[in-house]
């Protein structure tokens, strides 16, 4: 199963390896931000990428809701604990306006570096983005890495829902008790046995393949001028959102 998400946009047409490319520049472009009209400026930058890129909003939300809720409980337990001037004062609980600021400049931030990696490799089939990777000069063994655990995470979810099946068909309800807990120990170590077992068969059938520790090549693409102006693009954002955050 392809974990790329399915559009259609101008970011589509363009080579792997530009768009990884730009990502990271954007990225430390982003992180490397302070103030919070640059980082408001980045995420609406974000949002136009993802337009441009053809990405279903909706699709995009449901992912993006479970980084939605943590980054909600950070922005309510930050300006409790970091010290700085009081915000608001109501007796044995001080809302800092540092912790507040630094919350929102955190939300801003993550939300617009995942969004630009939404945008621009978001689509990318994950053998596509390993040689990508891999032609930026990133080290096989992480590329291969990358390359299995993307091809056997649906595998392994699969069996850890055939386990939670056969638990429930023996009336199993999850609770907090010893039981339950003893349950959910014994389901986390089968999937580890069978993922290990798993592997062994696996590569396996990649000796019997001659299969020699190297990635087998891919048909180059044609990353023509579009690519160099998909990167230059990135590097005079990321070099904007730099002089905006650090002008007087």
């Amino acid at each position: 199963m392809s974990l790329a998400l399915e559009r259609n946009g101008t970011i589509d047409r363009l080579g792997a390896r530009p768009r990884l490319l730009a990502t990271l520049i954007l990225l430390l472009g982003v992180t490397a931000l302070q103030g919070l009209p640059a980082q408001a400026l980045a995420l609406g930058l974000a949002l136009l990428l993802v337009l441009a890129g053809g990405q279903p909003l909706r699709p995009l939300g449901r992912r993006l809701l479970h980084l939605e809720g943590f980054l909600l409980a950070l922005l309510l337990l930050l300006p409790l604990t970091v010290p700085g001037p009081a915000l608001l004062d109501l007796g044995p609980v001080i809302i800092s306006e540092t912790g507040l600021l630094r919350a929102l400049g955190v939300v801003l931030k993550v939300n617009a570096a995942i969004l630009v990696i939404f945008a621009l490799i978001g689509g990318l089939e994950p053998l596509r983005l390993g040689h990508a990777a891999r032609g930026l000069g990133v080290p096989l063994r992480l590329v291969q890495l990358f390359l299995f655990t993307s091809r056997h995470i649906e595998v392994y979810r699969g069996e850890i829902r055939r386990l939670r099946d056969a638990m429930k068909a023996r009336a199993f309800t999850a609770r907090t008790s010893l039981h339950s807990f003893r349950s959910f120990g014994n389901l986390a170590g089968i999937v580890l046995v069978r993922a290990l077992e798993k592997s062994a068969r696996v590569e396996e059938a990649m000796r019997c393949r001659a299969f020699d520790g190297r990635l087998p090549a891919i048909a180059p693409e044609d990353e023509g001028a579009g690519g160099a102006l998909c990167v230059t693009l990135a590097v005079l954002a990321a070099l904007a959102l730099l002089l905006l955050d650090h002008w007087p």
